[in-house]
């Protein structure tokens, strides 16, 4: 397991979660609720902003497949944000790991924690973020390698510019 504080974001069209860990990698916790910023990047920058100070060695995004595996227009936004997110942050590494069911669970767990409807509304993209995040750590943990497809941006003369999703990496399957 490598060490290192990771960074777990769970896109929204609306709101996006995030949820970091401990330096060992072993638990992963909320941190915040953005504002989903599709005009901008205050969302985007947020996410650097944090990567910077906590000294995140690795971005992980939640991509939501379907239950069969296919991939629908949620899971093309969260590639493209994924890849905005990549070309902000790097040299750090972007990973887009499988996300399903990660709303679901977040929204269970707090139910049962006894956070009602309108409260759990504000926390649930944090929540989403941590299950992201945990089940990232948990993948890594079991085997030995970094979870998820790599997003690398590619570089342009002037500086970060247009980025892939590599499949290389891939080790969701």
């Amino acid at each position: 397991m490598r060490r290192g504080v990771r960074l777990g974001v769970d896109v929204g069209t609306v709101r996006v979660g995030l949820a970091g860990c401990d330096p060992h990698g072993i638990l992963a916790t909320p941190l915040e609720t953005l504002a989903r910023d599709p005009d901008g990047d205050t969302d985007i920058d947020r996410i650097a902003d944090l990567a910077r100070d906590e000294s995140v060695i690795e971005v992980i995004v939640g991509l939501p497949r379907s239950l069969s595996g296919h991939e629908g227009a949620a899971a093309q936004a969260a590639r493209a944000y994924a890849v905005r997110v990549a070309c902000r942050v790097s040299p750090l590494e972007v990973r887009l790991v499988d996300e399903r069911l990660s709303t679901v669970t977040a929204h269970r767990s707090l139910r049962e924690a006894g956070v009602g409807g309108r409260r759990r509304r504000p926390v649930v993209d944090q929540a989403a973020a941590v299950v992201i995040l945990q089940s990232a750590l948990d993948a890594e943990r079991a085997s030995g390698r970094p979870p998820g497809t790599l997003v690398v941006p590619e570089q342009v003369p002037d500086g970060p510019g247009p980025a892939r999703v590599t499949q290389e990496a891939d080790t969701d399957e």
